[in-house]
């Protein structure tokens, strides 16, 4: 190369040389020893107490599941732990890396010498990054006490942290690098590079209002950077950032050193840094649009990347899909909208990016009236404009970037969504929503909602019709035995209308049962049904037609001639259930083995001994004779229920459920009936109970049941397994603990005693032979 008669061995010879001088340096220190020490015991008593933690919940009883993520992973886990102290030492260690040199004076001798500028800061570099790799070696002696310690140990995901801690340590060491070129004070270049270090962490946050300035803010920020690989996801964004960042901080470096040693004019220097700054902002603003981006999951089960499911709905596609989020300034989630949570909410779209790299995202703002009570309860008579004005100035927005009611509604007409915080998908002309759910932690969308949402743009959602006449549990009410919750409410992510159906009610006072519903429910009729009607509800199941009838005690003289033509009954009475902490009307209702066998979800319900809460609930029998196959689905604990009406009447011709002598029963609570007829699988469900499906069992906190997995399982199979859609994933196979707190205790003998004392007698040698010498 012209101006580099240096051999390219001989230059690398001289790198590798200048870190060998600079790490026997460092280790002929007191400091690097201390840093070793203190990290490695901070860092094992984070590990240990955390194993110690899952040590005691597996003795306790619990069940365990992923438990190499759960430990190492996410925002409290062990790694999270080292990322947040890990730049309090790396300051401590490159500070003297230069300024040492320019306080003593040898760097005029280096910057004489035939060694390049660029070899004295690589070399320097080098040292570092070798000594950043001996903690990661010391982080790893905590993953192979975890292999020995967690049974099926998901290796990938682990070494997933390490990589993304190392980059990270290697970033923070290029920027204490460049701050150590920048004085002759050592104390003074550590405090700088925390300054500068906390400057990138928080920089991110800064100016986000701004179209221009928001998107270079938030790729210089350096928070959060490693947490992708350190839940076992690596991305290129994010190894070109790091490596863009190293680039960036090493080229200053050599370009200060250059400048102090060439007579060159202002403007050529600044030209310089500035070339620099820009091209590195350049190429990271290109290495982090979607379409550059590529992705590896290191997880064991692929937690980091879409179900197989969604991703064969968004293969579907054949054009990129249209997302426009509306933003009511008098809602309750206006923040999550607004130009300064913009890169948030860009974040949220990035595992759907991966798949969707021509995903359009757009953004519109207004304002109209909201369910956001308190807003009206304290500012009586206002109106919409009003508040408007006054939200817009507490908040620090601009009014007019806000539609009023007037313009918003040309547009689109939000009023059925309520005016809430909602996402629009469009696709060749058709729409879908993706809402936010009050009351959650993250009250965003999850993967289910968004495949639900794609899908319904693909293929018409299944319509699940709710008879009504004869008052039955309503849709459209929020009382606690009634069905709004769990259908239609648009803030709650379990309901229907979340997962992909359609929901609507069904009057039979002068029509027939239509025949596009996927189902028809007839959930707890209160008075008979007049003739012409049940003459509707037979002729649409001679058809063929999917549906559920939930029944309760004392309703068996009206649902009991209909579910006579299915070769069901309800049995007299009420059952109930022996319980020191409930009501004995609660009944809990077990799978049975047969309905493992139905549907993946109710085999890991089966598995698990779910249960299913049902107050009030009546047994039910069956004849096996008709053209049904049937098949009992939940059943109730015979060691614990028994009928109020004391003895079972049983009609001869059904299935007999024996009392075994001691009148304890094990009914079956629920019944799944299907025929092929048609050119089509009939499907039927009963239910002695209607109170399972309603919000308040759904809301249910004081015993462990899965009524919401069994509504899912129930309205999939309805829908033939179109909906909800199935996002389900194999169960992690580190579940299990193969130490004991007792061995968790030697463990931490070993990393807070043992081998800090060797670190310690190492460096207490190294320190007296060198001091001999």
């Amino acid at each position: 190369m012209k101006g580099d008669p240096l051999p390219k061995s001989f230059r690398m010879k001289t790198i590798r040389k200048l870190a060998k001088t600079e790490l026997s340096t460092l280790f002929y220190s007191p400091i690097a020893w201390l840093v070793l020490i203190v990290f490695t015991f901070q860092a094992g008593l984070t590990f240990t107490d955390k194993l110690k933690l899952y040590a005691g919940w597996q003795e306790a009883g619990s069940k365990l599941s992923f438990i190499t993520s759960t430990i190492f992973g996410g925002g409290t886990g062990f790694f999270a732990d080292i990322q947040k102290n890990v730049y309090l030492y790396i300051p401590l260690l490159t500070m003297g890396l230069i300024s040492r040199e320019t306080a003593s004076g040898s760097i005029k001798l280096l910057l004489s010498s035939p060694v390049k500028i660029r070899q004295i800061v690589l070399g320097k570099y080098l040292a570092m990054i070798a000594y950043c790799f001996l903690l990661i070696c010391i982080l790893a002696c905590f993953a192979i006490a975890a292999a020995f310690s967690i049974e099926n140990f998901d290796w990938k995901h682990v070494c997933s942290g390490l990589f993304g801690i190392y980059l990270l340590i290697c970033a923070y060491s290029a920027i204490g690098l460049f701050m150590s070129s920048l004085t002759s004070y050592q104390v003074v270049a550590a405090v700088s590079t925390l300054v500068v270090l906390a400057a990138l962490n928080y920089i991110g946050l800064l100016w986000q209002h701004l179209d221009f300035v928001r998107d270079i803010t938030y790729f210089l920020s350096i928070s959060g950077r490693a947490d992708q690989m350190r839940d076992g996801l690596i991305t290129s964004g994010d190894l070109s950032y790091f490596i863009l960042v190293i680039v960036l901080f090493l080229g200053l470096t050599i370009l200060l050193l250059h400048a102090g040693r060439a007579a060159k004019p202002a403007w050529v220097k600044v030209s310089r840094y500035l070339g620099l700054i820009i091209t590195v902002l350049l190429l990271g603003y290109i290495s982090s649009r979607p379409k550059m981006q590529w992705y590896a999951d290191m997880t064991a089960t692929k937690t980091k990347t879409l179900t197989p499911a969604t991703q064969a709905i968004i293969r579907s596609l054949d054009e990129p899909i249209k997302v426009t989020t509306f933003v009511n300034l008098l809602d309750d989630f206006w923040y999550m909208g607004i130009p300064a949570s913009r890169n948030r909410d860009i974040a949220f779209w990035a595992p759907y990016q991966r798949f969707m790299p021509g995903l359009k995202l757009d953004y519109q703002y207004f304002y109209d009236s909201s369910m956001a009570d308190w807003m009206y309860k304290y500012n009586l008579g206002a109106s919409n404009r009003q508040l408007a004005e006054k939200m817009a100035k507490a908040r620090e927005l601009k009014l007019s970037m806000f539609m009023s009611p007037d313009s918003i509604r040309q547009r689109i007409d939000l009023r059925p969504e309520e005016n809430r915080f909602v996402r629009m998908l469009e696709y060749k002309g058709k729409r879908s929503f993706l809402r936010e759910y009050a009351g959650e932690m993250d009250p965003n969308p999850g993967e289910a909602e968004f495949a639900a949402a794609i899908k319904r743009l693909l293929v018409p959602a299944p319509k699940v019709g709710f008879l009504v006449g004869e008052n039955e549990r309503a849709i459209d009410k929020a009382g606690e035995k009634d069905y709004q919750m769990t259908t239609t409410q648009l803030t709650y992510r379990k309901a229907l209308v979340n997962q992909g159906f359609d929901v609507t009610q069904i009057s039979l006072g002068s029509t027939e049962v239509p025949d596009d519903i996927a189902v028809l429910v007839i959930a707890d009729p209160k008075k008979e049904f007049a003739p012409e009607k049940m003459e509707k509800i037979r002729r649409y199941i001679a058809k063929g037609g999917n549906l559920l009838i939930a029944g309760e005690p004392g309703k068996q003289p009206v649902l009991n001639p209909l579910l006579a033509d299915l070769g069901v009954q309800m049995t007299d009475g009420m059952l109930l259930q022996q319980s020191k902490d409930f009501s004995p009307d609660l009944v809990l209702g077990f799978f049975t083995e047969q309905a493992s066998a139905q549907s993946k979800g109710y085999a890991m319900m089966f598995a698990d001994s779910a249960r299913v809460s049902m107050p009030a609930a009546s047994g039910l029998q069956y004849n096996t004779d008709g053209p049904f196959r049937i098949m009992p689905l939940l059943i109730s604990d015979k060691r614990f229920s028994w009928n109020k009406t004391g003895d079972l009447k049983m009609d001869t011709g059904y299935v007999q459920f024996d009392p075994a002598k001691d009148s304890k029963l094990a009914l079956p609570l629920a019944l799944t009936l299907s025929r092929q007829i048609n050119g089509k699988e009939q499907r039927i469900l009963v239910t002695g109970d209607a109170d399972w499906l309603s919000g308040q069992e759904m809301g249910r906190y004081n015993v462990r049941v899965y009524n919401f997995p069994f509504m899912v399982e129930v309205f999939r199979w309805f829908s033939y397994d179109q909906y909800p859609v199935d996002v389900s994933r194999p169960r992690s196979a580190d579940n299990k603990l193969k130490v004991t707190k007792e061995g968790v205790a030697m463990q931490k003998l070993l990393f807070l005693g043992l081998l800090p004392a060797l670190m310690l007698t190492a460096g207490i040698l190294l320190l007296v032979i060198r001091k001999r010498r």
